[in-house]
């Protein structure tokens, strides 16, 4: 991800609300700078997604990361992964996925960790990441009961 992108991440990242919660530019730059790794992938020349990950034993107060915290199992965390709507089906999830894949394994981690909505409902991502070889682990209430997440894990590869 480089700094120009941060512009064309925050609009796809808030196109994407509710399956991700809102961010400003100024939180944007912000998580991207915390984050272990972070991608974008582009279609026609312009970015079209983007994943953002975090390892593990950092201070981050997503309740989700937290979660998988607390297994002390060494995973690696994907904390957002967006494509934009008129690019999904399209492959840039797999592809994002496929770098997630090699940054785990480069870093000796065991589990890639994530969540899905599961209120308010968000059943294609759930069904992508079910097809990306992703199982559910747990259900968990976070933003004091408004978001119901399906909390997931992946072996490595």
């Amino acid at each position: 991800v480089e700094p120009d992108d941060l512009e064309r991440l925050v609009s796809l990242n808030n196109q994407a609300v509710p399956a991700v919660p809102p961010i400003s530019a100024d939180e944007m730059g912000k998580l991207i700078q915390a984050a272990a790794f972070s991608r974008a992938v582009s279609r026609d020349g312009a970015v079209a997604g983007f994943v953002v990950c975090f390892e593990p034993g950092v201070e981050y107060d997503s309740e989700n990361y937290q979660f998988f915290e607390r297994q002390q199992i060494p995973h690696f965390y994907v904390d957002r992964i967006v494509i934009d709507a008129e690019a999904r089906g399209g492959g840039l999830g797999a592809l994002l996925y496929d770098e997630v894949a090699r940054e785990e394994t480069r870093r000796g981690l065991t589990r890639v960790t994530c969540e899905g909505n599961l209120q308010p409902p968000n059943p294609a991502s759930l069904a992508f990441h079910h097809r990306m070889g992703f199982v559910d682990v747990a259900t968990q209430e976070t933003k004091g009961g408004s978001v119901v997440v399906q909390l997931m894990e992946r072996p490595v590869a």
